[in-house]
């Protein structure tokens, strides 16, 4: 007969009910200012629902009324200096954080005699002139309704993609437990070290992969994360339990060892006091926390109609959930202790609306052209239409300055060198002279220096700064992001192979690829990422694929391929000063090449955009990168009847790329042939050769000429493995083609 043994969480599970005891001992000035916060949020609601009908918010409008209690109560005592990030639907929690942050100089608290000061009005208006598309937005109207940063009070940018903030808030996390002495936003918070962000998500997020792999990193390396779960019971129209067999959602936190607390979201002292345990909690070192709070959103997932309207819940169902409404439940206990009667209540509620009224009047005026009555907005308030691209990555200005170096002017001592062991060097080089630069990926911690020795030496160096991450791809590379919005640190972050893009590409290209111009093109991206490509190495379809062609056409995303040990340490340099997101790539075929490199010196950059000429030509212009170059030089060296210059590209993406000398190539040459290792659907040569057919037309002789790999992914098989990608037969194979064109 087997033993059975019952097993139990390591972590507490609470559920948290308010008793008549706790609203006799809460603060009547907290209680206050929640009923003040919760009324602002309510009636700035309104009058977004009120603008939405009449059309004049452009895109979705997800409205919070009805959940006010779960985003004041767990923001109500926030520090200046902890951060909060949230979902599509996130006006509430925006406005809480920034209320709470607005309010710090009366001690965190709001009068309902005079709740709305001059600073609360003007953040009204500019809150709702984000959520109409204008440009006294916080972004300039580019992140409207889904998307509202202000982080100068610590609200560090609601999201459109369910679950995906989550990675970018333990980001945050990770930087305000490392950096002792200054707060996530570099204003005044509370002891030094300890402020918490808090990461808002609805129930529909709590099933996503983002938001789990978060949960586990976060507990494994114990940051300061609260995981606010508002559990509203149906993702867009579809209820809770249909879609998970535990519906009481905070039960995933135990499942990763993270302290748990259930409450009832309607009730703001609940939360309130849920809260204050879970600050308590992380403040103290202990690691994240998970909070659900169960409310409920009164209206549809977008517009002013109830979810009845659409047939997903009763009109029964909507009116027993509104007999619990937060506003109405503290205005009550209020009452019931004399602390503010219910004429009070009336006079607080009737200046909040005209608060609300007075912010909408600003940003709107009669249609002269439209029935009486019919509001338009003000059209002088709209941004300028030539503001569409500014801010897509910054103007590499950082970079001014900098000591460039070109191997043959390179005044330091060079010696024949592996490539891999300058890749160890160059960030030892960096680690040991700049603080902020912190290294994470899977096994880079280990195995002398992960997989391939790339980090060779750097855990021993800097044992806090070198972080062996779980498998989770998602998480950690949002996590990088998270670092880098917060300013203080620069992550770089190892891919074990460039396929695995694709498992984070949330986090890559909607994320940190965006986040700069989406939240008005002001912020900052300092990441570097590195990642391999292994054709060649019988890895196989998955383990194998080049992504410059993919990153070549995300926006903000910089590129660079070095194909030389000396090129790898400028351009690793020059990446890791950017302030954009830059992703360098690597190759396992280049990695036991040898060349000249620095043996000691490792402080120089490439010329910021700089193409390399390998080997000068006159009759086609070869345009190649990364492992292609050697083979594309012993294809133009072996070529009979056409002389082909070479042109090592280095940079790739569409900002840095040396159009000058290859326009200058060009012209002389009236040829252009494109190589490159690849496969042909992912390729950047299509890219290349898209933008150069419409930059030099009428300077070419002939079609532009291709190399790539096969249309499939390298196979194992290593017979089919070398038929699915390109090397000097294919580049030798390309010239001729070239050569026939000319009638040679």
């Amino acid at each position: 007969m087997s033993r059975r043994t019952p097993l139990s969480p390591a972590a507490d599970w609470i559920e948290l009910r308010t008793t008549e005891q706790d609203w006799k001992k809460a603060d009547p000035e907290l209680l206050k200012t929640m009923l003040v916060q919760m009324q602002i949020i309510r009636s700035f609601e309104e009058s977004v629902l009120e603008l939405a009908g009449e059309g004049l918010v452009h895109g979705p409008a997800h409205s919070s009324i009805g959940q006010e209690g779960g985003a004041v109560g767990s923001a109500v005592n926030l520090r200046a200096g902890d951060g909060v990030n949230g979902t599509h639907r996130g006006h509430h929690q925006f406005l809480a954080k920034g209320l709470a942050y607005l309010s710090r100089g009366t001690g965190g608290r709001m009068d309902p005699a005079a709740p709305v000061s001059t600073e609360v009005q003007a953040y009204l208006q500019r809150t709702l002139a984000e959520i109409l598309g204008l440009e006294q937005g916080f972004s300039r109207g580019r992140g409207g309704s889904m998307h509202l940063q202000w982080m100068e009070a610590g609200c560090l940018g609601t999201n459109a993609i369910v679950g995906g903030g989550v990675p970018l808030a333990a980001g945050n996390a990770w930087a305000q437990q490392h950096s002792p002495s200054t707060t996530a936003i570099g204003s005044p918070g509370g002891e030094a070290g300890t402020d918490v962000t808090v990461s808002y998500f609805g129930d529909g997020a709590t099933n996503i992969g983002s938001v789990l792999e978060t949960m586990n990193l976060a507990a494994a390396w114990k940051l300061p994360l609260c995981f606010f779960i508002e559990n509203n019971l149906y993702a867009v129209s579809t209820h809770v339990s249909e879609v998970t067999g535990e519906s009481r959602l905070s039960g995933r936190g135990p499942g990763f060892g993270i302290t748990s607390w259930r409450v009832d979201g309607m009730d703001p002292l609940a939360v309130h006091l849920a809260m204050e345990e879970a600050t308590l909690h992380m403040r103290s070192g202990k690691g994240p926390a998970v909070i659900e709070a169960e409310v409920y959103r009164y209206f549809h997932q977008n517009g002013p109609f109830p979810g009845s309207a659409f047939g997903y819940r009763s009109k029964d169902e909507e009116k027993a959930w509104r007999e619990r409404d937060p506003i109405l439940r503290v205005a009550a206990e209020l009452d019931k202790r004399g602390l503010l009667d219910s004429a009070a209540v009336a006079q607080m509620t009737a200046q909040i609306k005209q608060a609300c009224a007075a912010a909408v009047d600003a940003l709107t005026e009669q249609d002269p052209d439209g029935k009486p009555g019919r509001r338009r907005i003000r059209p002088e308030l709209w941004p300028d239409p030539g503001f569409v691209d500014v801010g897509v990555r910054g103007d590499a200005s950082e970079l001014a300055g900098a000591r460039v170096e070109e191997e043959g002017t390179f005044a330091g001592e060079l010696a024949e060198r592996k490539f891999i062991d300058v890749v160890a060097d160059v960030m030892q080089a960096r680690m040991d002279a700049d603080k902020s630069v912190v290294v994470m990926g899977e096994d880079v911690h280990r195995l002398k220096g992960g997989t391939n020795g790339a980090t060779r030496g750097l855990k021993d160096a800097h044992p806090e700064r070198v972080l062996g991450t779980p498998i989770s791809e998602n998480a950690f590379a949002g996590l990088a992001g998270g670092m880098a919005m917060d300013g203080r640190f620069t992550p770089v972050v190892e891919f074990m192979y460039a396929d695995f893009m694709w498992v984070a590409a949330d986090q890559l290209f909607n994320q940190i690829g965006k986040a700069r111009h989406m939240f008005g093109g002001t912020g900052e991206m300092p990441l570097v990422l590195r990642s391999k490509v292994a054709m060649g190495t019988g890895y196989g379809s998955q383990h194998s694929m080049d992504p410059a062609g993919i990153f070549a056409t995300q926006p903000g995303w910089r590129i660079v391929a070095p194909s030389t040990p000396f090129d790898y340490v400028g351009l690793m340099n020059a990446a890791l000063d950017l302030k954009d997101p830059v992703v360098v790539i690597e190759h396992v075929g280049l990695y036991a090449s040898s060349g000249p490199a620095p043996v000691d010196d490792f402080s120089y950059q490439l010329p910021f955009g700089k193409a390399t000429v390998r080997r000068a030509g006159t009759d086609v212009t070869l345009l190649t990168y990364l492992a292609m170059v050697q083979p594309a030089l012993e294809a133009a060296e072996s070529a009979v009847g056409i002389d082909a210059e070479v042109i090592d590209l280095r940079w790739l993406d569409r900002a840095s790329i040396d159009w000058d000398t290859i326009g200058e190539s060009i012209r002389k040459t009236n040829n252009v042939l494109i190589v490159e290792q690849g496969a042909r659907g992912t390729s950047y040569g299509a890219w290349l050769s898209d933008e150069i057919q419409r930059r030099f037309f009428d300077y070419l002789d002939q079609p532009i000429q291709r190399v790539t790999g096969g249309e499939a992914s390298p196979s194992i098989s290593k017979v089919l493995e070398r038929a699915a990608y390109a090397g000097t037969a294919e580049a030798a194979a390309g010239l001729t083609a070239v050569k026939e064109g000319l009638g040679r």
